[in-house]
């Protein structure tokens, strides 16, 4: 039998000391900030996410934060990189399917190592990262077996399993938004039918509800409109809750999990999506195991994803 290949995982090696800078990557926006001592991360600096010349843009994010800090890059001792996916921890390349630019593959460690040649510079996939995030600081502390959900311009995830995170062999592991849900046959764009992305991230909600007639333009105004009554928006938020909630009882069910913890910006969407979501979950979520199984909101907000980033950096 040929023995498995070994592959770094993102919790291995000593914590590291020194100035350590972490690095969120999405499909929205990035965002970039220092790395406090306790693994925080300090006021992040946000740029919006451009169409083009992506690289450019992120380089200069970067850049403005260590020199306004007054730190030369030279002496930044660690990056961490948490990025939307897919990702590929292997060869430090991303493929974010919500980044046209990048869509086939681009070495962000490796350029990242070209602007910090000291630094020591790690990468995983944003849900990753806000699983670790949420585990250490937020919603999730206490529990070993941990599902962390993003619900944003996509959907993303990352897994804690026996209190470690867990990456499998090329760091996509948790990537839950590509879960198939049952009744949706709408494509994805990472090629397949039916993923839950396609249903409940915040772009295809709205686009499902102005298929139907609904005129709003973005998830804040589905939010809004459903707490109005809406009911296109109650029923748009309705359908993604619901396959949220399949998806997550799926994770629940394969996994053995304690808990699972939803943010991303579409999940403040409010008691329209939230109800849904939760009804499903105690609907199929029915083992024994699963008795004390629950879905918490996130506790870190609009950071948890660039707080796993920081983390990752402390190499804690």
């Amino acid at each position: 039998m040929t023995a498995p290949r070994t592959r770094p995982t993102s919790a291995a090696g000593p914590a590291r000391t020194g100035r350590a800078l972490a690095l969120d990557i999405g499909g929205t926006k990035f965002s970039a900030a220092l790395v406090d001592d306790d693994g925080r991360p300090g006021e992040p600096v946000v740029v919006p996410t451009p169409t083009e010349n992506v690289w450019a843009a992120c380089e200069e994010l970067l850049l403005t934060v260590v020199a306004d800090a007054d730190v030369e890059p030279d002496d930044v001792i660690a990056v961490g990189i948490a990025a939307a996916g897919p990702v590929d921890t292997v060869a430090g390349s991303v493929s974010p399917i919500n980044i046209a630019e990048w869509y086939e593959g681009f070495g962000v460690v490796d350029a990242v190592r070209a602007l910090f040649p000291s630094a020591a510079v790690d990468l995983a996939l944003d849900g990753a990262c806000a699983a670790l995030a949420e585990h250490r600081f937020g919603a999730a502390r206490g529990y070993d077996d941990v599902l962390g959900m993003v619900v944003s311009t996509g959907i993303g995830g990352g897994v804690i399993l026996g209190g470690r995170p867990v990456g499998g062999r090329s760091g996509n592991a948790g990537h839950v938004g590509h879960i198939v849900v049952p009744g949706s046959v709408d494509p994805c764009t990472c090629g397949g039918i039916g993923c839950v992305e396609t249903v409940a991230s915040g772009p295809n909600a709205v686009r499902w509800a102005r298929e139907n007639g609904w005129e709003g333009e973005t998830g804040q105004d589905l939010a809004e409109a459903a707490r109005a009554g809406e009911p296109l928006a109650v029923a748009a938020l309705q359908r993604a809750g619901v396959a949220l909630g399949q998806a997550i009882s799926s994770a629940a069910a394969l996994l053995d999990l304690d808990v699972a913890v939803v943010g991303g910006g579409f999940s403040a969407a409010g008691d329209a999506l939230w109800n849904p979501l939760r009804e499903t979950v105690a609907l199929h979520a029915r083992l024994g195991f699963l008795a004390d199984f629950t879905v918490v909101p996130a506790e870190l907000g609009g950071i948890g994803t660039l707080t796993g980033a920081a983390i990752l950096a402390r190499g804690a």
